[in-house]
């Protein structure tokens, strides 16, 4: 090999390395470890994470390791508001509490990332408290036993819907 060629080859390795970590960076996902995916095929499928004590499963879109321990990453396709919605925090409180059981060791921050902007989520007291509340109020009844009323205000929306098929209000 000749000197050309080796810098050639660590001018390319340079070249990639810089691309690879600002597709990381775009991504939105953490630099860690991401050690299982809900969302592709290059990565272990993410393991059903499951609480029997909370009555919940739950499979988040990435698994990340990091220092500071497991942390879940979901992914949304829509651009971001101003705050995290509160139906996504408290899916995120969930999967911070299904991490914590499953992996020993309770998160200290979970994220969503948009499309457009990502959210670091301290899974504080606050955000727990929500969580086990609204799972409680889930199984207490609370909500109506056949399921929530859907809102069909948004007829795309019901089209992308996981469970149109078997759904008696779709339209």
């Amino acid at each position: 090999m000749t000197v050309w060629t080796v810098l050639g080859l660590a001018a390319l390795a340079l070249v990639l390395l810089f691309l690879s970590l600002r597709l990381r960076r775009a991504s939105g996902l953490p630099a860690g470890e991401i050690i299982a995916s809900d969302t592709s095929t290059w990565l272990p499928n993410a393991e059903t994470l499951r609480s029997e004590a909370l009555g919940l499963v739950g499979r988040p879109d990435y698994l990340a390791r990091l220092r500071e321990g497991v942390i879940p990453v979901e992914v949304k396709s829509g651009r971001a508001p101003a705050e995290p919605h509160a139906g996504h925090r408290l899916q995120l409180g969930a999967y911070c509490l299904l991490v914590a059981e499953r992996y020993g060791r309770r998160p200290p921050y979970g994220i969503i990332r948009y499309a457009d902007h990502t959210f670091k989520v301290p899974f504080d007291r606050a955000l727990e408290g929500a969580t086990r509340a609204t799972v409680q109020a889930l199984r207490d009844g609370a909500i109506a036993p056949d399921g929530p009323a859907r809102s069909h205000s948004d007829p795309g929306r019901c089209a992308r819907c996981g469970v149109a098929g078997h759904c008696d209000q779709s339209i």
